[in-house]
């Protein structure tokens, strides 16, 4: 079974080709610190061949919400050390997926005097803030060229306090409707700048950050995900040309930094759009195709068998199954997720999923 041989993703080796990704878990403390609960989280799943942190904000300004773990300070950091130190002792590998949350967010739960996104475009809905009230997302602040700047410069620090807490990556998120993938779309990027109208000046701002930070730590472990088409957060990408421009545009910017990896969640993987971005971007990629259904055993045995994909990612049965790895090499039962403990707190549907028994 090709999902469970090694592979080389630029600096990472990956026992095998099974994937954790990056789900929010809102379990950090209220200075965005990551304790031992964190640790032991992704310790317990160190047999995977790669683990993604959840979305952990570079800035107090992109900090999405109310709970998520920060790489913005020191008492961050070295909490991430912890972690990083019981994955590996497990004989584990991680990275960590810097998120800048964009105009998803509110200032009751940044604790910033605005927010910022590439136009000053709101979302129609509301975020639920620190005192579990719910409120309706503001109009961000368009980001200036000069400020651009700025938050490419968070993106790399928070990469070199990432690698120097251990870990062997980053992840660079730009998908699911977060700052770098604001800039992609037509809907959220209104700006007339260098960095708005065409495909290619949507595209530039995030070839810039993973340049930037790839200069910093490594192309070799640097990786990036994106969602085309994916809808969501009102990052809305409905045609199909544009958006074959667009990210085209992207991966074209790309390729030619030799990243570790290119992440890709989407519906339909095995399609024509997905397969022109691999064979753009011409390195390690992964997929993802859990969308409203939970990836399966038997599909993500046949994406990498088939080639579609050089590894998968895989979410929810990741979180239920802290030895999914085992199970799925095996054959055996999986738990099913708690879906009510996802973005809850403490242990309870995060630490407590029962291993195997012998």
């Amino acid at each position: 079974m090709k999902l469970f041989t090694p592979l080389a993703a630029g600096a990472l080796d990956l026992p095998n080709r099974l994937v954790m990704a990056p789900m929010t878990r809102l379990r950090a403390d209220e200075q965005g610190v990551p304790g031992a609960l964190i640790a032991e989280h992704y310790a317990q799943r160190a047999s995977l061949g790669l683990i993604v942190s959840e979305g952990v904000f570079p800035s107090a300004e992109s900090k999405a919400y109310a709970g998520q773990p920060g790489i913005a300070t020191d008492e961050q950091a070295a909490g991430w050390r912890t972690v990083a130190d019981a994955v590996h002792a497990a004989g584990g590998r991680i990275v960590m997926q810097l998120m800048n949350g964009g105009r998803v967010t509110h200032t009751g739960i940044t604790g910033t005097e605005r927010i910022v996104a590439p136009s000053a475009i709101a979302i129609d809905g509301e975020t639920r803030l620190p005192n579990g009230e719910k409120a309706p997302y503001g109009v961000p602040h368009a980001l200036t060229t000069e400020e651009l700047a700025t938050v490419r410069d968070e993106f790399v620090a928070a990469a070199r306090r990432a690698v120097d807490a251990g870990f062997d990556g980053v992840e660079l998120h730009s998908a699911n409707g977060y700052l770098l993938h604001e800039f992609l779309s037509p809907a959220s990027n209104q700006r007339t700048d260098a960095y708005g109208g065409s495909p290619e000046a949507r595209a530039a701002f995030g070839i810039e950050v993973a340049r930037a930070v790839a200069a910093e730590v490594g192309a070799d472990r640097v990786g990036i995900r994106i969602s085309p088409s994916h809808n969501i957060q009102d990052v809305l990408e409905t045609d199909a040309d544009d958006v074959r421009a667009t990210y085209g545009a992207l991966l074209d910017g790309l390729a030619p930094l030799g990243l570790a990896y290119l992440s890709i969640l989407h519906a339909d993987p095995a399609g024509d759009l997905v397969q022109e971005l691999r064979s753009r971007f011409g390195g390690v990629v992964i997929v993802n195709s859990g969308f409203g259904d939970v990836t399966t055993r038997e599909q993500a045995l046949a994406l990498v068998e088939d080639d579609v994909a050089d590894a998968v990612a895989v979410g929810r049965p990741a979180i239920a199954n802290p030895d999914l790895a085992e199970r799925w090499h095996g054959g055996h039962h999986e738990n099913t997720p708690d879906q009510a403990t996802i973005y809850a707190s403490g242990a309870e549907g995060y630490t407590d999923y029962p291993r195997l028994t012998a």
